[in-house]
């Protein structure tokens, strides 16, 4: 067995490990999902987060002591996009892909109430090395909310303040749940998919007022193009200056 095999092995033992563990500490209370990373990822429902977020932090095996991030999600268009982005041929980006097709074939013309937002958890546990991705879905699309960790996880103070500002999703029970990022008056959520890529308002300087001014945003939406570079003759080293090599680099 060669060293990258023996780790492979190893990573995968302390994972299956883990994941005896939390099934051990909350029966019943979270749902395994895909993983991304080497790392296992689980659904709670919104009503039992703070319950399955105590048993992380004090379970013998498991000890997930710090909170490192707090991620909103918006799947507003998950499984409809336009645009098929997880790969390039030398034809480019493809715009073939049916705007209302999911992941698995079928179609996706309405999103399922109270799977909108979403709420990720990346935790950490600094005694036994080891991490875990929590995820829980808001229940109310028009509002989206769950309930604040900052009473478990002091760090996820910053992070909910960082998800309310960009995605408008609320946490019951923060002690200061204020816009952190955006500008003073700034109306809307920049994050969320159906806010606008060029925005609501830009800001200039009004030289009869003396002052900067805020006013519609003058850019026109367009769908963006990706950029295709095709490999052809015009890229031949032999008919340019680089040296060889270069372009490969």
């Amino acid at each position: 067995m060669t060293d990258d095999a023996g780790t492979a092995g190893a990573v995968s033992h302390r994972l299956e490990e883990l994941s005896l563990a939390v099934a051990r500490a909350l029966p019943d209370t979270l749902s395994a999902t895909t993983g991304y990373a080497g790392e296992l990822t689980y659904e709670v429902a919104a009503d039992r987060l703070l319950e399955a977020a105590v048993r992380l932090r004090d379970g013998d095996s498991l000890k997930f002591e710090m909170c490192m991030d707090v991620c909103g999600v918006d799947y507003l268009e998950y499984g409809r996009a336009e645009w098929k982005t997880q790969d390039a041929t030398a034809s480019g980006f493809s715009r073939g892909v049916s705007r209302f097709a999911a992941p698995d074939g079928t179609r996706a013309e309405t999103l399922a109430s109270g799977r909108r937002f979403a709420v990720v958890y990346h935790l950490l546990s600094v005694s036994l090395n080891q991490r875990l991705r929590l995820r829980v879905f808001c229940t109310d699309d028009t509002q989206p909310m769950v309930d604040s960790v900052t009473g478990i996880w002091a760090s996820a103070d910053w992070f909910e303040r960082e998800t309310f500002d960009l995605f408008g999703i609320l946490f019951k029970g923060h002690p200061d749940l204020r816009r952190l990022l955006t500008d003073y008056g700034f109306i809307g959520h920049p994050f969320r998919k159906d806010f606008p890529l060029s925005g609501n308002v830009e800001v200039r300087y009004d030289p009869e007022k003396g002052r900067v001014v805020y006013q519609p945003v003058s850019i026109d939406p367009r769908v963006l193009v990706p950029k295709v570079i095709r490999h052809d003759n015009r890229y031949d080293p032999a008919l340019t200056n680089a040296p060889p090599g270069k372009l490969d680099a």
